[in-house]
């Protein structure tokens, strides 16, 4: 029998992941995975691009490159960034296989077996797995509708033994769905000034608004820039041209970059020069702000049929939110409730979604779920919602 590590007998399939085989049936509407449609990628755009890239530019696409990344990526994606006021020439920019990849780095760079840090409750599984497989202790603060729960945080915050960082995705978090107010990135902020607790900003979904009015809101804490705070801020290609070219970035102080980029030379030596080259002629051509904005109306528009189907069949002892954008909606069910039999009851009537406990850092609260509307169309999601409601239905009345 083999001897594996510690660090590796912990680790678990998470539910999302074991779903997906289930989703891929043909009879099955599933609203379980945060991918984005297919028919909504750029394909003839991208290809067009590279068909007019130099020899020179297409043979570097498949060299090795520097481990930060390749050096015309980082100024044209320090340029797109520099559009949403982040500070990204007093801090380090590195491109990551995929953000996941960069909570991972910043997972090793910061945590011992043992140690405590604080998530969201719920928290997006991807970060949940790569804090568990650096063996740490996870400690969950609940959300409400404004963002993380700042009574509960200060708790936290002053227990003897301080955390090593805080996580948060306050941009239509995942799973919950829900948009920090501008007072509680306030109040956040304020809480961890002087407590030396760096913060880990997720930002996955925050280009992916559905109303012009929230954009205030979606200034990071990184562009706020607070003194005092290593804020950490995390961000993906996935959700705006595809997760297919495995690309993400992390914009960090001088001093965390600097072991992030060992971590990384160890880890994979360099993300995928070809889909660097492509992300690089995207923004360049200027067709990601166009891009971008066009598939924000799509999922405006899927989420809206899910919004009117859930307005139509869902019970009113059942709390949801109303996306103000990115992918996801989230159901809290009565007390006590079980999402499981209810997740399993949908899949005979040919749906399925995701149950709250993956989402929960101790991996036990479960009268809440995840809907997905992001890879369905409207006439998918009519017809697969109304066989979600009525599994709730049969096991909570």
């Amino acid at each position: 029998m083999p001897r594996f590590s510690k660090a590796v007998s912990s680790l678990r399939s998470s539910e999302i992941r074991d779903l997906m085989t289930l989703a891929s049936r043909p009879d099955i509407i599933s609203f379980a995975g945060g991918m984005p449609g297919n028919e909504l990628f750029p394909v003839e755009e991208v290809e067009e691009l590279f068909r007019g890239l130099d020899l020179k530019k297409k043979q570097a696409a498949f060299q090795y490159g520097p481990t930060p990344g390749l050096p015309s990526l980082l100024e044209s994606l320090a340029g797109f960034l520099e559009t949403k006021g982040l500070p990204v020439n007093e801090n380090r920019l590195l491109i990551t296989t995929g953000s996941q990849q960069g909570l991972n780095l910043l997972a090793k760079a910061f945590i011992d077996p043992g140690e405590p840090v604080l998530v969201e409750n719920p928290c997006f599984i991807g970060a949940l797995s790569a804090f568990r497989a650096n063996e740490a202790e996870l400690r969950g603060v609940p959300v409400d509708s404004d963002g993380i729960s700042m009574e509960a945080l200060h708790q936290e915050l002053d227990r003897k033994e301080k955390s090593k960082f805080l996580y948060i995705t306050p941009y239509f978090h995942n799973p919950a769905g829900l948009l920090y107010t501008t007072e509680r990135k306030a109040q956040l902020i304020n809480a961890l000034q002087g407590k030396n607790i760096p913060l880990i900003e997720d930002d996955a979904y925050g280009d992916l608004y559905f109303y012009e009015e929230d954009r205030p809101r979606l200034m990071p804490i990184k562009a706020i820039n607070p003194a005092g705070i290593n804020v950490c801020y995390t961000g993906s290609f996935s959700k705006i041209l595809g997760p297919g070219l495995r690309l993400g970035w992390m914009l960090v102080p001088e001093k965390i970059y600097q072991k992030c980029e060992l971590i990384k030379q160890s880890a994979d030596a360099c993300s995928p020069s070809f889909t660097q080259v492509l992300a690089d002629a995207f923004i360049r051509s200027g067709q990601i702000y166009t891009y971008i904005a066009g598939v924000r109306q799509e999922y405006k528009r899927r989420a809206g049929a899910m919004v009117d189907a859930l307005r139509e069949y869902l019970p009113d002892y059942v709390q949801w939110n109303e996306p103000r954008g990115g992918f996801y909606i989230w159901l809290t069910l009565p007390e006590g409730a079980d999402a499981t039999p209810i997740m399993m009851e949908a899949v005979e009537g040919g749906a399925v979604f995701v149950a709250g406990k993956t989402f929960d850092p101790e991996g036990k609260r479960n009268n809440s779920l995840r809907l997905s509307y992001c890879n369905n169309t409207p006439e998918q999601i009519a017809e697969g919602i109304p066989i979600v409601t009525a599994a709730i239905r049969k096991y909570c009345g």
